[in-house]
């Protein structure tokens, strides 16, 4: 069975980038609430990790767990908040600090430990906090400092074997800008937790394909499949599991790319996936005809779509389980600690099944992260221009068109898009932005082509960079790379005069414009 490692959130903004890290060194970790009960033993949990937090551990209604239950069964690390907090609960004293403590500083090794071990003697650690641990508790010995805090990173002595390991970061390990930091995190998961490092792609396919087959069994599952990376790895997943008992459904909704129902068709065809392709364009241009509000153009598709889903799911007698594409990220967000966040944009991922489809869910990507699936449909044997498509959202072109959506503006901004992408494709840099897309403005403005007056429609070209479409900064492309797709657009496309560059970055702007 999978080793793992428990990462117990107390609503930390950096909670993810732990698991990243965990991950990289090749082991399994999970993210979990801080109040979900943890049932010892269990010789699969190889060690736990105490994120951060907003809150302050001397705050009335502080979040709370029992860090010396834990240490009866597994090794604990304890991060910013959960250093402070491991201090606190044996007796440690935590104060405000004179000031918040946020960037970078200079770690200072006190004491040789296997926690620090091939770390240097002065390395920079990346600081967030307004509290600082002022007195240790009994017990406990001082690893390392900083220039301003006389307690960086802590452990508790030789119990002669009563308990596991107990040790405290004051810094946060997990963030580019702790330059040592992720091999720090790789001497608790190794030197102290003993962890084998043997969860890769390859491993993960294996144990996944196997618990599909002993879940599913003689089933039938049924998916909606989208051309994107998560849905088709995860159809993939299922379909080595139990071959033509997936039913796959595609359905052109007439604001995909150009030609991508086709090409993705094709793919299919080619990873031997049973998928039926439905055009259902004119039927979705109706519906959204005359509609220009943003969330009703996205709630349109959505139920739309279920609808057409719905009609194609019952002409396959006998369906008893749903296949979907949900990943690591979306399944943090429904548990975190506070609840899910405010809704900024209906998720193009989620939607609500009619009530008469009763299916049981097969998600094999829920403990994902995205990068992650890349790297398991590349052991799949998945095409590497799939795997490496820039993420696509569910609505499509929809909301890349602000207003109304016809059949000619769709087939304009089809290719210019073609345009741009492929032109970022050639000059090299399409893997050097996370997401790119051409956005067709509701805007006419007055040009000269030749002898002539034009009136004609205006394209914003976006490119970001990110690692997870939190935060975005746009891409700094070339002025020249710019110029000669502003010219390519305006020669080659009719109905288009004018080319602009978004130069907005996540936050405050948000990548996609509706």
């Amino acid at each position: 069975m999978t080793e793992k490692i428990l990462i117990l959130d107390f609503g930390s903004q950096y909670t993810q980038l732990i698991a990243r890290a965990v991950r990289e060194a090749n082991v399994y970790c999970e993210i979990i609430p801080y109040h979900k009960k943890i049932s010892f033993p269990d010789d699969t949990i190889k060690g736990i990790i105490l994120s951060g937090s907003p809150f302050s551990v001397n705050d009335e209604n502080a979040p709370i767990v029992d860090v010396l239950s834990f240490i009866q069964f597994v090794p604990v690390l304890g991060i910013c908040y959960g250093a402070q907090l491991t201090a606190k609960v044996f007796g440690g004293r935590v104060d405000k600090s004179n000031k918040r403590e946020y960037g970078r500083a200079i770690m200072l090794q006190q004491k040789e430990d296997l926690l620090l071990q091939n770390i240097s003697n002065a390395t920079q650690v990346w600081m967030s906090h307004s509290d600082s641990i002022a007195a240790l508790p009994d017990g406990f010995d001082i690893l390392a400092t900083t220039e301003s805090i006389p307690i960086a990173a802590f452990k508790q002595k030789s119990n002669n074997g009563t308990t596991k390991d107990l040790y405290g970061l004051q810094f946060h390990p997990e963030v580019y800008h702790s330059t040592e930091g992720k091999k720090i995190i790789h001497n608790f998961l190794t030197n102290i937790c003993s962890c084998k490092q043997d969860w890769t792609p390859a491993n993960f396919i294996q144990e996944t394909v196997e618990q599909l087959k002993q879940l599913i069994g003689n089933k039938k599952v049924i998916m909606a499949l989208s051309g994107g990376v998560d849905s088709t790895v995860a159809a993939t997943l299922i379909s080595k599991a139990i071959g033509k008992n997936l039913y796959g459904i595609f359905v052109d909704n007439g604001v995909l790319r150009k030609d991508e129902f086709e090409q993705v068709i094709e793919t299919y065809k080619q990873l031997d996936l049973n998928v039926k392709g439905i055009n259902a364009k004119e039927h979705f241009y109706t519906k959204l005809a005359g509609k220009t509000d943003p969330e009703e153009k996205r709630k349109i598709i959505g139920k739309t779509f279920i609808e057409i889903f719905d009609i194609e799911a019952h002409k396959v007698e006998g369906i008893e389980m749903l296949g979907q594409g949900t990943i690591y990220p979306d399944v943090i967000e429904s548990i975190s600690v506070h609840g899910p966040s405010q809704t900024i944009k209906s998720h193009h991922n989620v939607g609500g099944l009619p009530d008469t489809m009763k299916l049981d869910l097969v998600e094999p990507l829920r403990f994902l992260f995205k990068d992650e699936v890349r790297k398991v449909g590349a052991e799949l044997g998945i095409p590497h221009e799939l795997l490496s498509r820039h993420p696509f959202p569910g609505p499509g072109l929809a909301i890349r068109i602000l207003g109304e959506v016809t059949e000619e503006k769709v087939k304009l901004l089809q290719e210019a898009d073609t345009i741009y992408i492929n032109a970022l494709k050639q000059y090299d840099l399409y893997n050097k932005v996370w997401q790119a897309g051409t956005i067709l403005l509701p805007v006419k403005s007055v040009g000269v082509m030749g002898d002539e007056r034009t009136y004609e429609f205006t394209v914003a070209l976006r490119a970001v960079t990110s690692v997870d479409g939190m935060t975005a900064d746009w891409a700094h492309l070339p002025f020249d790379f710019l110029a000669a797709i502003s010219n390519e657009i305006i020669n080659n496309v009719r109905g288009i005069n004018r080319v602009v560059y978004d130069i907005s970055s996540k936050p405050p702007a948000t990548i996609e414009w509706e």
